[in-house]
């Protein structure tokens, strides 16, 4: 690859505006680009012909349901640019180490550090060359074994990306609690742990309720802060297909992203020819950032107050009273809530007009069967739990909730972050059967509660947290405060990475660090038991198994749950009811374990793992049975209108959002060009509403620096921006994740669930 210096140079930037449509032949031409790019444009097109079919691999992007009857080419854009990702010719050998230090890498963009292509060996960091050096697996699990032996255990951290398999988080989690703590975080507590505290508050269940099959016999899809064209593109499939029925979509998100507009399917050869494209949202709000919350309230207001003209008149209601009396707790103080609220606060703080808000109330009043879709833009809040329960509280008011063709359906992000869950990985105790594991392990495991996302990195900042295991990911890059946590995370004694990419996390390391090489799930795992296969969890809370078709990158690199195992067995004393050997021979015994442990989850797992739209996990609430404290669905009153209420606001403050490009998965950036917004060349932008562009005194094209507005006297600055005029909602700004991260104070959080509060930053913009 190009020197990244020269590379950053030498770039074509150019911003202009987009006006084609999601997917087409836009689609079309970036996937044969980065094919191209990574060396494999035969090689990776054969195997894109098995990404999400019953018998060939799990996508390793997005967590998007996997359909019984998949499509002929049953992948997306960024599924394509994950696997090519993933299969890249380059390689990031022991020689590329030895030409650069660990402070030359801490230069390269994230982009130029993952384009080395794949690691082969294990590294072990010299502190006297300042490089990565060649070690052997033997080597590294006998030291890692004795750092972790001296270390004290609730000093240790135990971290998962959300990225590896049922059977791999299963181990994972076993070997943390056998080591003796709880510190078990991973990519959902900086993203949808709103949702795993806000649902089982709400209706007793931690995952959505909707079935893929929902989407056929829906008759109204709500979207609230969740773009679909870049983050999960297969859903644009039965959201064209809802749309051809007449199914009306009404969306909710401050910017207009173009999968949310209009969609061309790129395996419609009519569609392609004709560049004819689906409408996909009939509607279409956009709200202020954080709004969502005054939005939503707004929409329940109109309806309570649709049902009780209705009423009156001798019409039948606008509102579910037999399902709400039968089902539901706390409808009387929520109706007090909603009508307590001005409708001039609703306008101010969501940014939508009465009549937009009574528009959208009265269509949702005519349907029966109603979906609620919402991502990032609901949970990364002060008040995103709330948020997100008071979009369950607009489903139950018409009963949908437990009904065909209606749910709520929050979209996951990484391919397994929900099932890794489903299996232990979590660092509340009371989610976990530890009186099982007891039973079946013969230990006692910790009861006491371990550490978040939020808390790992207060822990590495009062020194209290001495050792990081990162199972995937690139846990540094991607959390909040990262000028202040850097310097702080050198202090630790031990840090140990498991990827298949080079990523800054691995530069900035403990005293001793090791990046241990893994297979990625493309790729075939041979071990003694022959080719194993593995399975995880889909948005949809479906079970489906996963063979990879590819050789490994190297005689070198080892499968996840072999290295689990290595250190398991390196630092933990002999348990004679763990077989870890056992369990790497053979996968299926893991599965075994794991039916074992959750026996009313996972019958069957083994026999029905490949059976065609994946094996279904049981959801009381969709049954309509609620494993709520009160024993119903419960109604929430929230707070106030204001998602993030502790925000210092004033005439020159604006509400950043971070966003994610159409070129990027997470912290995962395939490139510098966003198509749908009209970026290339470049990820140094702001985008911003005209109006405050004129208002600062600035102008479309010059260069910013943003400065977060906070008074705990830590200066977070961010320069080199270029302004970049967009349809933005006025006093909002936005720029990409994760290099907006320097500006997001690490208690900057959701009151309820700690996830980092992204998408509300109270910035400063001045010129450069």
């Amino acid at each position: 690859m190009t020197d990244p210096t020269v590379e950053a140079q030498t770039r074509d930037v150019r911003i202009e505006p987009y006006d084609g449509p999601a997917g087409g032949w836009g689609s079309a031409r970036s996937l044969a680009e980065i094919l191209t790019r990574e060396g494999v444009p035969a090689t990776g097109a054969a195997m894109l012909l098995k990404q999400n079919k019953p018998d060939g691999y799990m996508c390793v992007s997005c967590a998007w349901a996997k359909p019984a009857k998949p499509l002929a080419f049953e992948y997306c854009e960024n599924g394509a640019k994950a696997t090519a990702w993933e299969q890249t010719r380059r390689r990031a050998t022991p020689d590329f180490f030895a030409q650069h230090t660990v402070t030359e890498l801490l230069g390269w963009s994230d982009y130029a550090l993952e384009e080395q292509g794949r690691l082969t060996h294990p590294m072990r960091y010299d502190p006297d060359t300042d490089r990565y050096r060649p070690v052997s697996w033997e080597e590294a699990f006998a030291e890692i074994g004795r750092e972790l032996r001296g270390l004290e255990p609730k000093s240790v951290v135990f971290y998962a990306s959300g990225r590896a398999s049922l059977e791999t988080s299963y181990m994972y989690g076993l070997l943390a609690r056998l080591y003796g703590n709880n510190n078990l975080p991973d990519s959902s507590n900086m993203c949808h742990e709103p949702t795993s505290v806000a649902l089982p508050q709400s209706i007793g269940a931690p995952v959505g309720t909707v079935l893929l099959e929902d989407f056929e016999s829906t008759d109204l899809i709500l979207f609230f802060g969740q773009n679909v064209g870049s983050n999960a593109p297969r859903m644009l499939h039965p959201l064209q297909e809802a749309r051809r029925r007449g199914v009306p979509i009404l969306t909710f998100n401050p910017l207009r992203e173009r999968g949310l507009e209009r969609f061309t399917n790129p395996q419609s050869p009519v569609e392609m020819l004709a560049q004819s494209a689906t409408r996909i949202s009939t509607q279409y709000h956009q709200v202020k950032a954080g709004g969502d919350l005054a939005a939503i309230t707004g929409l329940c207001k109109a309806l309570i107050a649709a049902d009780r003209d209705a009423r009156v008149l001798g019409r039948a209601g606008v509102l579910d009273h037999a399902f709400i009396a039968e089902h539901t707790h706390g409808f009387d103080d929520f109706v007090r809530f909603c009508d307590g609220q001005d409708w001039a606060a609703v306008e101010r703080r969501s940014g939508l007009s009465r009549n937009a808000i009574e528009g959208a109330a009265a269509v949702y009043a005519r349907a029966g069967a109603v979906i609620g879709i919402y991502g990032m833009g609901l949970t990364q809040h002060r008040r995103g739990t709330e948020t997100v329960r008071m979009l369950v509280n607009l489903l139950l008011l018409r009963g949908n909730i437990g009904k065909r063709g209606a749910g709520i359906c929050p979209v996951r992000g990484h391919s397994n972050v929900q099932g890794q869950r489903t299996v232990g990985i979590s660092e509340k105790p009371e989610l976990v059967p530890l009186d099982r594991l007891k039973e079946l392990y013969g230990f006692e495991p910790p009861r006491e509660k371990g550490v978040n996302t939020v808390e790992t990195c207060e822990g590495v900042l009062d020194g209290s947290v001495r050792a990081f295991i990162g199972l995937g990911g690139n846990f540094l890059r991607a959390v909040p405060d990262t000028g202040v946590m850097e310097p702080a995370w050198r202090r630790q004694r031990l840090t140990v990475q498991v990827s298949t990419k080079l990523n800054r996390s691995h530069l900035v390391n403990g005293a001793v660090a090791y990046i241990l090489p893994c297979l990625g799930r493309l790729e075939i795992d041979q071990q003694a038991g022959g080719p194993q296969a593995v399975s995880m969890e889909d948005s949809t809370a479906r079970f489906h198994g996963s063979r990879g078709v590819a050789e490994p990158v190297g005689p070198h690199v080892r499968s996840e749950p072999w290295i689990v195992a290595g250190i398991a067995k390196a630092a933990l004393p002999p348990n004679p009811r763990v077989d870890w050997d056992g369990w790497v021979a053979d996968y299926g015994r893991v599965r075994a374990a794991i039916e074992a442990t959750y026996p009313d989850v996972f019958h069957g797992l083994n026999d029905r793992m490949f059976e065609p739209g994946g094996l279904t996990k049981p959801l009381a609430a969709r049954e309509r049975r609620w494993e709520t404290e009160t024993g119903r669905a419960n109604f929430a009153v929230p707070g106030g209108l204001e998602a993030d209420p502790d925000m210092t606001r004033g005439a020159d403050v604006l509400d950043l959002i971070t966003l994610r490009s159409n070129d990027q998965f997470n912290t995962t950036v395939y490139g510098y060009h966003d198509r749908f917004r009209g970026v290339r060349g470049t990820r140094d932008v702001l985008f911003m509403n005209r109006a405050d562009i004129a208002r600062l005194g600035l102008a479309d094209g010059v260069q910013v620096a943003v400065a977060a507005e906070t008074d705990d006297g830590v200066e977070r600055r961010l320069g080199g921006l270029r302004v970049v005029a967009y349809d933005i909602p006025e006093g909002n700004c936005a720029g990409y994740y994760p290099e907006m991260n320097v500006l997001i104070p690490l208690w900057h959080y959701d009151a309820q669930s700690k996830t980092p509060a992204a998408k509300a930053i109270a910035v400063r913009v001045t010129a450069a």
